[in-house]
């Protein structure tokens, strides 16, 4: 627990920016609130912009290869983790988490009642239009497109166009269409 008070509130942001550089190419803004954690990972060229927060210190965070990550969002893993291929485009004000409460007694505050975790998988060329929210279990395929504020909380195919809140395919990349999927 002193680990990580120190981690999250001692350590300055531009060591922490610097160390993830050093380490693994990244490029993370002193502006951006990253979490100094053996459970962060990053592959090389990924930028990580002002105001955006990242949080590893409850499950696994893995971003693969030049991922980049706009002002202003928030990304934090449960205990099963978030695993991000290659290639991710992530719009500002989105947010990626994989931990939910758990509320199934109704005499009992959600706080106080834990939290769950399913993980999220986000596949390899994928853009996450501004303000898109991904929720703990889903899955998004490779090649998909999330139009802007859109509510991902599902399974959803590669090479997809998704918008809406919960979202549906509205497109297939290979030029299909889909209405209401």
């Amino acid at each position: 627990m002193l680990k990580k008070i120190i981690r999250r509130f001692l350590v300055p942001r531009s060591a922490i920016s610097l160390y993830y550089f050093v380490k693994y190419g990244a490029k993370i803004s002193p502006h951006a609130e990253v979490e100094l954690s053996p459970n962060l990972t990053f592959g090389p060229g990924c930028t990580v912009s002002s105001f955006t927060k990242m949080k590893a210190s409850d499950g696994p965070l893995t971003i693969g290869a030049r991922c980049g990550f706009a002002t202003g969002c928030f990304i934090s893993p449960g205990a099963k983790g978030i695993v991000i291929g290659d290639n991710l485009v992530c719009g500002p004000n989105s947010v990626i988490t994989s931990s939910n409460y758990i509320y199934e007694k109704l005499d009992v505050h959600p706080e106080d009642q834990g939290h769950s975790s399913k993980g999220v998988r986000i596949g390899r060329n994928v853009w996450l239009g501004a303000g898109t929210i991904v929720l703990d279990g889903s899955v998004l395929g490779d090649n998909t497109i999330v139009v802007a504020n859109s509510l991902i909380n599902r399974r959803y195919p590669p090479n997809v166009i998704l918008q809406g809140n919960p979202a549906k395919i509205i497109m297939r990349r290979d030029g299909g269409h889909d209405r209401g999927e």
